[in-house]
């Protein structure tokens, strides 16, 4: 292990780490933009910077590693000055319009700026103007609020691995987009709008347009982990509530399912509106004298095992047909094949996802 001190703090920390995670692995927070974990490192926002005993120049701490004996500091008057001119620069090219942002209340650039008294910028000139980029039904891209952090670039090309991203143009106008600024829903586009671009934006640059306008940030009231119900890949995300409806899904970044870094497929990500529908069943319902009632549990899984077992016994086992679905998780799927083969005796068994 490798000794080290931050903030006064003796720290032991392993070869090879950085001074941001080494930080943060003793409750030590550092802000950052441009670092995400499960990405490469990038090293280029530079708000995260520490000064070194002994160091000429400040660290980026999200790139530099910790050496034995090394000295940091994490909140000192240099630390504190270069951030507030990193924040000054750039808000004097971001678009701040924060009271009728999506993004409020968990942007980074307008908690930083809060953080370090940063309310305007003294450096004047030219602004980006870049179209906005409204081309798919799941989100808006407004690149005169990017800060160039390369996190959907690296999010997309390491995590999803579509490519989709890169930088383009040069100097002042460089942003983020698709090679030759095609549309996401060209065919020429391997954009599959997992969304996982927008889970890791730190500002409004890419935000959702399934919730925009519904409720602010700080409006949600608690967030339910749960499982995806869309396949068997048993992918953990979060249900943002706000009186007792789901909003919006956010990722879960407990590393407890097998979706490594929160990340999701468009279904899991967008597609909750079936939750809050007015015309979801949440009863079973017994079809007598051509109507349909409603029924408790106990009796419908009743009749359903009554009326089985009958046609088993008149027909044979092969009268009988089980068909499972990619919306239940592995395990429900495994036992439903058991309760075909074990109990009724049929391989009739198949799965909604040959279709």
């Amino acid at each position: 292990m490798v000794n080290l001190t931050i903030d006064g703090k003796q720290i032991q920390a392993e070869p090879g780490m950085t001074i941001g995670i080494a930080a943060k692995s003793n409750g030590i927070e550092i802000p950052t933009f441009c670092f995400e974990k499960g990405l490469s490192k990038a090293g280029c926002c530079r708000i995260c910077v520490v000064e070194v005993e002994g160091s000429r120049l400040l660290q980026a701490a999200c790139v530099a590693p910790v050496t034995e004996g090394m000295v940091v500091y994490t909140n000192s008057e240099k630390v504190i000055k270069s951030r507030k001119i990193n924040l000054e620069l750039l808000l004097a090219n971001h678009k701040q319009d924060c009271l009728t942002c999506q993004k409020a209340g968990e942007c980074k650039l307008q908690e930083y700026a809060y953080k370090y008294g940063v309310s305007e910028s003294r450096f004047e000139g030219k602004k980006a103007d870049f179209k906005l980029k409204d081309d798919n039904p799941f989100y808006t891209r407004d690149y005169n609020k990017c800060i160039n952090c390369g996190k959907c670039i690296r999010a997309c090309q390491e995590v999803q691995m579509n490519d989709t991203y890169d930088f383009v143009d040069r100097g002042f106008n460089t942003h983020p987009d698709t090679p030759f600024e095609v549309s996401l829903e060209d065919e020429a586009s391997p954009c599959v709008f997992c969304g996982n671009c927008v889970a890791v934006c730190p500002t409004g640059a890419l935000t959702s347009k399934i919730y925009k306008g519904e409720f602010r940030t700080w409006d949600i009231q608690k967030k339910v982990q749960t499982t995806c119900t869309y396949c068997g890949c048993g992918c953990q995300l979060e249900l943002n509530v706000i009186d007792n409806k789901v909003v919006r899904v956010s990722r879960d970044l407990s590393e407890k399912g097998p979706n490594e870094h929160g990340a999701l497929c468009v279904k899991g990500r967008f597609g909750f509106d079936f939750i809050n529908r007015e015309d979801r069943l949440t009863d079973p319902l017994i079809k007598e004298n051509g109507q349909f009632r409603k029924a408790t549990w106990d009796e419908a899984l009743d009749k359903v095992a009554a009326k089985l077992q009958e046609i088993s016994k008149e027909n044979g086992a092969d009268s009988i047909q089980f068909l499972s679905s990619a919306r239940t998780t592995n395990e429900e799927n495994y036992l439903t094949q058991k309760l075909a083969r074990a109990v009724f005796k049929t391989n009739n068994v198949d799965h909604c996802a040959r279709l």
